[in-house]
Parts: structure tokens; sequence; C-alpha cells
């Protein structure tokens, strides 16, 4: 239980309310854009602005994003993820409307087409190992001349291989310069030159109303597409992934393989990095249409920037601990989120924080589950404190923590679950 935390990461969770599909299976022909199997129509029709998986490997792990209205009510939308120095950018110093056509003629040869291949292995009812690809598109926009493009960090999380192709027709080979699994950002590079680069956008200056055009890759297979709608929302809350994040929403047309993809204002700058929809139907059977999301521009950028200096992100407050939410409680432990260890020289550990101990508030407000919690982390920086209640052995202690950046560890181990 007293484990040592994976090395670069802080707090994990285990999710013990998602289900996995049973698993890619092998692709018998690959291609690089095979037709659809018509086996898996549920990729067509519940996925988010996700990886779309491709051939006969379509599989991965689906999530449920928690989307927070203003009401107070929740629905449950689906979340797949397949089970996969500073450059110069174009920034936008406020222009002029444009016409659609001429958005899209000018942010279209920035957009992306991206297809990633997982491999797996798998033992077979004799006990035997059996080795497949599974295969998956998604969207990504360039974001330097030189070759760097921006995507989703689940558009390429767990890939062996990646493949961009430009708006030209022209396909690479990708390297993947860095990931941030919290903010969904990755960053890939090409070898290219003289590439035509997003203009980039001020998403702290959309507005409701606001013209949103998506561009991406829908289907994996109809890279290039253009749909319309406006800003619904400036900064929605949802949880993606165990995630609190603050989102652009929108009534553009996503669809999955759009992941990655641009959104762009009306005068063609790069808004945001379009990541989710909200789709399906509603416990009382209403269909949901019209909801999508888009990681804000200045967000992803930032996020970007620092990925591309650093292959990792620096500035983030940690708490220095590694947690797992129990939703269903036990005989031992009641449901709510566990510290399952604290990392050697964090604020956590200086503060007294122990293994097992039970986070039940942070800053005045209850917490039961690690997306409570890291909603409230999203707001700080590295040497703010804050102020939790837990408890441990039965009684309630309130503790104060002075958030600290990534603390390096020398061991490395997986978090166990606490049962």
């Amino acid at each position: 239980m007293n484990q040592e935390p994976n090395e670069h990461q802080e707090e994990t969770p285990i999710d013990v309310s998602f289900t996995e599909s049973s698993g890619p299976s092998p692709i018998q022909t690959p291609s690089r854009k095979p037709k659809r199997d018509k086996k898996h129509p549920v990729f067509l029709t519940i996925v988010l602005a996700a990886v779309v998986g491709l051939g006969a490997g379509l599989g991965g792990s689906w999530f449920a994003i928690t989307h927070l209205g203003a009401s107070g009510n929740s629905t449950t939308v689906t979340y797949a993820t397949e089970s996969g120095g500073s450059k110069k950018t174009s920034v936008s110093s406020g222009s002029s409307a444009l016409t659609e056509t001429q958005v899209a003629a000018k942010a279209a040869p920035s957009v992306v087409e991206i297809l990633t291949e997982v491999q797996s292995t798998s033992s077979s009812f004799f006990g035997q190992s059996q080795s497949y690809t599974s295969e998956a598109a998604g969207s990504g926009v360039i974001i330097s001349a030189d070759g760097y493009i921006i995507t989703n960090n689940h558009v390429i999380e767990s890939a062996t291989s990646i493949k961009v192709t430009t708006y030209d027709g022209t396909e690479y080979t990708a390297a993947l310069v860095g990931t941030d699994s919290k903010s969904d950002i990755a960053v890939l590079k090409i070898d290219a030159t003289d590439l035509t680069a997003a203009t980039i956008g001020d998403s702290s200056k959309i507005a409701v109303g606001d013209s949103a055009i998506v561009i991406g890759n829908p289907l994996g297979t109809l890279g290039g597409t253009v749909t319309d709608g406006i800003i619904s929302a400036t900064s929605r809350e949802i949880v993606l992934n165990n995630e609190s994040m603050e989102l652009i929403q929108t009534n553009a047309t996503i669809n999955s393989g759009n992941s990655g993809g641009g959104m762009f204002d009306g005068s063609g700058n790069l808004i945001g990095i379009v990541n989710a929809k909200d789709s399906g139907t509603t416990s009382s059977g209403t269909v949901i249409e019209g909801i999508g999301f888009a990681i804000p521009i200045n967000k992803a950028m930032d996020v970007a920037k620092q990925l591309m200096e650093n292959g990792k992100v620096t500035d983030r407050a940690t708490l220095g601990v590694y947690l797992q939410q129990i939703t269903q409680g036990t005989q031992q432990y009641s449901a709510g989120l566990y510290i399952t260890s604290v990392v050697s020289g964090s604020g956590a550990e200086k503060a007294g924080l122990k293994a097992y101990d039970k986070i039940v508030a942070a800053d005045g407000k209850d917490i039961s589950s690690y997306s409570d919690l890291t909603a409230v982390l999203n707001k700080k920086s590295i040497g703010d404190t804050i102020d939790l209640t837990i408890e441990r052995s039965s009684k309630s202690m309130d503790i104060t923590v002075t958030l600290t950046g990534a603390v390096e560890t020398t061991k490395t181990s997986n978090t166990s679950s606490i049962g």
C-alpha cells in the first residue's frame, strides 16, 4: 500500500467507474484508410470527438465525462481513448471578420490528419500469446512552419507509430515531442519546412455568439472537413477522464476523428483544440445534439510551449501524493478519495499527510472524487497553499499544504487499489 509514485507523476487516480471494451482485434489487411467496420457502429453513434478506430482494429477504453451544467444537474457522455526551445508561431493581433469561405481557405492548410498504430499482445484460450495491431485516426494543427503540431494526448496515447498527412496530401512519420494527460495536449514534430502554420488567436477574448469554425478529420477518412457554428459558452466546466477542465462549448458539428483538430474564429485564428462531444440521449430519452468542446488555445499553447522546451509541464502546482478513489465503501474503507502514498520532499510530506488519509474537503469544498480535488488544484500556482480536511483513523484533522512543482522520484511502481 505504501508505495513510491511513478516518476514525474504526482496525482494519479485509479478510476474504478470506467469500463473497458473487449479490446482491439487483429488487423488482417491494414491500409491507411480502411473501410469502417460495421460490427462496431458504436464508434459512429456515441463516440466523442476522439480518435476513431479503423479497420478491424477497433478498440480502446471508454470513459465517462460528466458535464456540469449551470443548474447543477449532470449528464453522462462518452469519450474514447485509443488503447493509444520556443518556436515561432503566428499570433493574431486582431483582424476583421472573414467570410466562412475565406476562413476555410486561410485555416484548412494548417490542419492535418493523424493516423496511429498501437501494438498489443493478448493470450489465447490455450495460453499462447498473440500480437496484433490496431489503428485509429484523429486530427492535429500545425503551430510552426518547421513542423511542430499540436493535438490531443488521447489521440496519440500508447501509439507505436504516428503518421501525419498534411493538407496537400503529403504523408510524414511524426515524432512525439511531449504529452500531458492532465490537459489532454500533445505535441508532434515532422521533418518539414515552409508549412502553413495556424494563426494563434486569443481565447480570452471570445464571447458567446461569436463564430466557431471546426476543421478536422471526422471518421478518420474525411480530412479537411469544415463545419461551422457559434461559441455556446466560453468556459464550461466538465470532467474528462477524471480531470476537471474548463472548455469552450460550441454547436459546430463534431464527430469522432475531429479530436486534436482546430476551432477557428471568424477571422481564421485558432482559438481552441477540439477534444470532446456530448452525444447520445439523456435518461429520459432526449436526444443530445450540438454540444461540442475545445481546449482554449491560450491554455493549449501554454502547455505546448512547455512540452516543446522541456518535454513536460513544469509550472503545474501539485500536492505530491498518489490518490485512489473508492466509489463503493467496504467494511474497512468508506467511499471517498484516499492517499495511497506520499512523494518524498513534496509539500504533502512536509505538511504531514500520510498514506491511508482520506481527503474530505479542500479550501472548504467537499471532496469525494479525484476530479473534485483537481478542480481546486487547477486554480492554484506553485507556492500557494491549500487547506485540507482529512480523516485519519476515524479522526478529523485540518492540514495546510504548500503546493510545489513536480518532485523527481527515484523509484517507480503502480498505485495499488484499496479494497
